[in-house]
């Protein structure tokens, strides 16, 4: 061990030169940039989809859905974040950069554009929590035990409750263990998507009639899986609907499999298509929302694949620039060719496939491929999960095991072309 101690402290003097570094270029690398530290880490982080505007303010107010991964023996929360953001064509100041925060693009002295205002009892770390896109009060989280949570936020307290116990609204069972991969329906209300570690996929319907365990009254009502899914051979670490067709689903996990599903078919039968995506195994998975017959995945083999499901035989191209496993993958709501990943390595990277096999200059080449269009590298510690924000075109927010949330919106010169 005591060989290993200068390597570590060679590396954590290293990232905070680069922290410092990225701080001090901040202003020109982008428009916005809000950091905000958690009590604790979270593993997720999800926009919800309302935006607030009120006459005579230059910034709009927006809510994010986060989780807190405690260390043992502390509570853990489901928690609604407000934030405040500028408005497009508020007027924002260079010079009102934060030197100490890194924060960009505040707007006079709004103190703190980030507040916590819902905290809810939760069993366990939230291992990944998702809002239901036709019930922006509903939220389903994976959880630390087999069982799926679903949450009613408008009929939690935003305080908890001191007892600290967990009072899901709707409880889902059909997994055996824990897990990560989690989706709602975009098209049929109240239709679930879920993968663990069992190797299963589950689908529920939270809109069927729940029933009552008969060991425990007083718990919450139960709810058993529509279908259950069964090809991986291992860990499903993510799953994922369709953008365009309401009954094809894909999966991938442990296995270095990517497999899409019709669920039109029997459980048994559903495959419509396996391949072997990665070298690695494959953490997460996303369908491109404009284009249907593309979708790209994330990888522990420090790639982002290029798939078309026309042809899964073949990778349509493989992203190369992250130094370690990607986590999450997610791709814009506004633009087609924009694809963001996150991982390891403490970056965020977005990615224009417009520009995949462009001309560089050598020293161009240095920084990266053509098509890696800009890196975030605001966090000192693995980044767990990022979101876009569908109402406000390139705005992101991730969160790291640093516990820092950071919102961001990379400086328009950098995306806008040279036409």
């Amino acid at each position: 061990m005591a060989d290993e101690m200068p390597n570590d402290q060679e590396e954590e003097r290293l990232i905070n030169e680069e922290y410092k570094i990225w701080k001090k270029n901040t202003p020109f690398l982008y428009d916005l940039v809000v950091t905000h530290a958690l009590e604790w880490p979270s593993l997720t982080v999800q926009w919800l989809p309302e935006k607030e505007l009120t006459a005579g303010k230059e910034y709009s107010k927006q809510k994010l859905v986060l989780g807190t991964h405690t260390s043992e023996g502390e509570q853990n929360y489901l928690m609604i974040a407000e934030v405040q953001l500028p408005l497009e064509d508020s007027e924002l100041d260079p010079k009102q950069y934060d030197e100490e925060r890194a924060d960009v693009g505040g707007f006079g002295s709004a103190q703190g554009k980030v507040h916590i205002t819902q905290m809810i009892n939760h069993e366990g770390e939230v291992n990944r929590a998702r809002v239901m896109p036709q019930s922006k009060f509903i939220i389903a989280t994976k959880t630390i035990s087999a069982d799926v949570y679903v949450f009613d936020y408008s009929k939690h307290p935003s305080k908890p409750t001191p007892d600290g116990k967990c009072k899901p609204n709707l409880l889902l069972q059909g997994h055996t263990t824990e897990g990560y991969g989690l989706a709602w329906s975009p098209f049929l209300k109240g239709h679930l998507l879920s993968g663990s570690d069992d190797g299963q996929i589950c689908i529920w319907d939270v809109e069927g009639t729940p029933f009552k365990d008969p060991h425990n009254s007083s718990g919450p009502p139960r709810l058993n899986a529509l279908s259950t899914y069964r090809e991986h051979q291992g860990v499903v670490e993510d799953v994922a609907w369709h953008g365009h067709h309401a009954d094809i689903f894909g999966s991938v996990g442990d296995d270095k499999h990517l497999i899409l599903w019709d669920k039109r078919r029997p459980p048994n039968e559903a495959v419509m298509v396996a391949s072997e995506a990665h070298v690695g195994e494959v953490n997460s998975l996303a369908f491109n929302p404009h284009n249907p017959n593309i979708l790209a995945t994330g990888s522990a083999d420090k790639t982002v694949a290029l798939h078309d499901w026309r042809n899964m035989g073949q990778r349509l191209h493989v992203f190369e620039s992250h130094t370690d496993e990607v986590f999450s993958i997610g791709w814009s709501p506004k633009n087609e060719t924009i694809l963001a990943s996150c991982g390891a390595d403490r970056r965020v990277m977005v990615w224009d496939l417009s520009r995949i096999g462009d001309e560089q200059s050598p020293e161009e080449a240095e920084d990266g491929p053509p098509e890696l269009l800009f890196i975030h590298g605001g966090h000192t510690s693995k980044v767990s999960d990022f979101a876009w924000n569908a109402n406000d075109e390139w705005v992101a927010a991730s969160v790291a095991e640093d516990n820092i949330l950071q919102i961001w919106q990379m400086a328009s010169n950098i995306y806008e072309t040279d036409a």
